[in-house]
This record gives structure tokens, sequence and C-alpha cells, in this order.
């Protein structure tokens, strides 16, 4: 018997008579519990045999447990005009029957089993598919890999505290200026005029530092996304 055992296993037994006389027969077990016998018995005509289909009940399998369960098949010549099969046998004779052992082996699919079902599984052909005519459309964008994404990601990154450096540079630049044009010009330090110029000067190169910077962010980014 192949399991699992997790669901009816059915085993086939074929009983022949090769003599030229009519056969009875009768199917018996160690275990009858555990399996149902269709036909448990019969005649079978001269040259002729039988399906006996041996079923066994679905149960916990232990591989460390080993099975001592057995079959045995009767034979004895059926006598003229039989009618009832339970009189044949109690009126046989010890030396009139004949019998059969068969031990029952129970076998779990092991692992390279498994993978061969895989496998065919997989090689098996595809039937019924349909064909597309024409060429295959191409897809509207192609998606970068890692690498180069991440070769994006770090040069935005650079571009950012490049940006956050030339800021910090650049205010340092304004408040020196201004610590110089007090040095220089003290009287004119707080005329209106003066102010003006200080805050256009001032203002200019950073306005000109994020310009540059927004175009390398921009250049950056649209390469990313195309």
């Amino acid at each position: 018997f192949s399991g699992p055992f997790t669901d009816v296993v059915t085993t086939n037994l074929k009983l022949r008579n090769p003599s030229d006389r009519k056969v009875c027969f009768k199917v018996k077990t160690t275990a009858p519990r555990r399996y149902c016998v269709r036909p448990n018995s019969g005649i079978i005509d001269p040259g002729s045999s039988v399906i006996v289909s041996v079923m066994l009940q679905p149960f916990d399998y232990d591989p460390n447990e080993k099975s001592k369960h057995k079959f045995m098949v009767q034979t004895t010549y059926a006598p003229p005009n039989i009618t009832d099969m339970e009189a044949v046998w109690k009126e046989a004779k010890p030396d009139e029957l004949m019998d059969s052992k068969l031990r029952c082996v129970f076998e779990m699919p092991n692992e390279n089993d498994k993978l061969n079902d895989i496998d065919a599984s997989k090689s098996a052909p595809v039937l019924n598919t349909s064909k597309q005519d024409g060429p295959m459309p191409k897809p509207h964008s192609v998606s970068l890999n890692d690498t180069e994404t991440r070769k994006l990601v770090e040069e935005c990154k650079r571009l950012q505290a490049e940006i956050m450096k030339l800021t910090d540079e650049n205010r340092h630049l304004r408040d020196e200026g201004l610590r110089l044009r007090k040095i220089a010009h003290p009287d004119k330090s707080g005329s209106p005029t003066a102010l003006a110029l200080r805050d256009n000067g001032s203002n200019s190169l950073p306005s000109l530092l994020v310009v540059i910077a927004a175009i390398f962010i921009g250049f950056f980014l649209g390469k990313f996304i195309l």
C-alpha cells in the first residue's frame, strides 16, 4: 500500500483459476477492522480470473512501526450443484484446502518522487495557447536597476549638501561684508541708500547659488524619471 494514508488506499488482487474445474475462494485478514475486501469470497470458472479489491481505511502512519497485517487466500474445488458457500467451507477437509499468504507492506512517497512530480508538471507543454499577431508591444517605460537608482539618489544627496554648504558660506561672506562696510563707512551705514545697497548685494549671491543648485537638481531628477 502506498501512502499517504489520509484517505482510503485500494490495492487489487488478481485471482486466476488455471484448472479445468470451478474453484471456490475466500479472502481472510489478520486485521478485519482495517480493511474492506470486495468480493471477499466467490467462485472462479475454469481458466477465468477475478479481481479482488482490498481497501485500507485511513489511519495515522508511523514509519517506525512494522506492519504485522497479513492476508490469506483460501481455495478449494467447488462441488457440483453448489448451493451453499458456507457449507462448502465447513465440510471441506484440510487436505482439500489450498492457501496463499500475503504480508502487507506500507510505503510512503519519498522526496525524490515529489521532486520528479514537480519537475514533470513544470516541463509539461501548455496546449491550446493563442498566438498574438505582430510584434509584442513595447512597454511605455523601462525601470532603472538598483545600481543606477542608488547612484542618482546619492548624487541628489550630494547636491543638497553642496547647497547647504554654499548657503552657509554665503551667509558668512554677507556678514563679513557688512562688518567691513561698517568699519569703512561708520557714518553712512545707517542711511537708507546704504542699507538698500547692502541688501541688494547680499541677496544677489544666494539667489544665484539657488538657481545653479536648482538646475543641477532638475537635471538629475529628470534623468532619474526618464
